[in-house]
């Protein structure tokens, strides 16, 4: 068989973790045989990290053990915030966490141990402190005190509150949880992939967890929902959208936040729930923004037949939970450090080097001629 450009529905490896397929016309995705609307709707974010790492949804009393252990090992140490304080104002989020997450590793004494119980003690780790390290960061950059982590407060809460100063609503706490539950894990996702070619190599988790940032990081992956927000401030209006969408599809540009590699032709299942959160939440702050991203998609749909993605709608949420543009991507990676953790430890546990082969397109049996003989 010849080259698969980007692996266009190549399988690549073997997983538990999450499933995706298309049946009876519809799109389906699971969490560990779990369906992503029963989780959306009747879980929480700390429920879901546990079952992506252990394999089933916890126990009342194991919930309770796995969040109070998630709250103790949220706080930062000195040094980290040193760091922090001393990298550039200008310096892109992303790079400040994946930049956190590596010194973060040298802290480790057990940094090369892959065994399962000291990756999952690492796995929590990173899912308590990626929320801090934003938060943190986002203060230090803007001048601003920092708000230490809340010992009351659940996960997305309290990140909200550390970015803030100021404890979220219940629509907003729940709108942010469903965000990080539907960010939670998608297959092998190139940010995902990206972490377990690290794995295979048994690379430290931190620098796995590195591998899978930087990848994020590209516009066609995390960074699609912080585009679908400027196309949205442009838009300004839901009575300009028609117009907006059929210049870019004259020009040949492509819309962002819409179509996906996997689910062609049906909706993104996260797309739904995001969806019925980011109506509440704008109607909540009053703002127009859902209004906006509905007429987009409904005159994307009409002249070119594109369903939204996860990104899309998320954009919306972003902004009205008064998230600043460029923490869009981190806010993905909040969410998918429990499923790239997880993933990580699979690979460890079941290890074959992934090493795949290129077809070669280049000219062969060149004739070498020496130096001076060249022109």
């Amino acid at each position: 068989m010849g080259a698969v450009n980007g692996l266009k529905d190549v399988v690549a490896a073997e997983s538990s973790i999450s499933r995706i397929a298309i049946e009876d016309g519809k799109a389906v995705l699971e969490y560990r045989g779990y369906n992503i609307h029963d989780l959306a709707r009747h879980s929480t974010y700390e429920e879901v990290a546990y079952l992506l790492l252990f394999g089933e949804l916890p126990s009342k009393s194991d919930l309770e053990y796995f969040s109070e252990d998630l709250k103790e090992r949220r706080e930062l140490p000195p040094q980290i915030v040193g760091l922090l304080t001393n990298l550039s104002p200008f310096c892109h989020p992303m790079v400040a966490l994946r930049t956190a997450v590596s010194f973060l590793g040298t802290m480790d004494k057990h940094i090369s141990f892959t065994g399962h119980e000291k990756s999952i003690e690492k796995a929590k780790n990173l899912i308590a402190k990626f929320p801090t390290i934003v938060a943190y960061f986002h203060r230090i950059r803007m001048g601003e005190k920092l708000v230490h982590p809340s010992e009351d407060l659940g996960h997305a809460a309290n990140f909200l509150y550390m970015l803030h100063g100021e404890e979220p609503t219940k629509t907003m706490e729940k709108a942010l949880d469903l965000d990080f539950i539907l960010h939670a894990d998608h297959e092998l996702n190139a940010s995902t992939f990206a972490a377990r070619v690290a794995a295979s190599t048994l690379a430290d988790m931190y620098a796995c967890v590195v591998a899978a940032t930087g990848t994020l990081i590209g516009p066609l992956h995390g960074g699609a929902a912080q585009r679908v927000m400027e196309m949205l401030r442009e838009v300004a209006l839901p009575k300009r959208a028609e117009r907006y969408v059929l210049e870019k599809l004259a020009k040949g540009e492509r819309i962002m936040g819409f179509g996906h590699r996997v689910y062609r032709n049906v909706i993104d299942p996260r797309t739904v729930e995001l969806k019925r959160l980011a109506r509440m939440l704008s109607k909540e702050k009053g703002t127009r923004w859902f209004e906006i991203s509905e007429a987009i998609e409904k005159a994307v749909y009409r002249h070119k037949g594109l369903l939204p993605n996860v990104d899309f709608y998320s954009a919306s949420v972003y902004a009205n939970l008064g998230i600043p543009d460029d923490l869009f991507i981190n806010i993905f990676a909040i969410g998918r450090v429990s499923g790239w953790t997880a993933h990580i430890i699979e690979q460890y546990e079941n290890n074959v080097l992934i090493r795949p082969r290129a077809e070669y397109i280049g000219p062969a049996g060149k004739k070498f001629l020496p130096l001076s003989e060249r022109e």
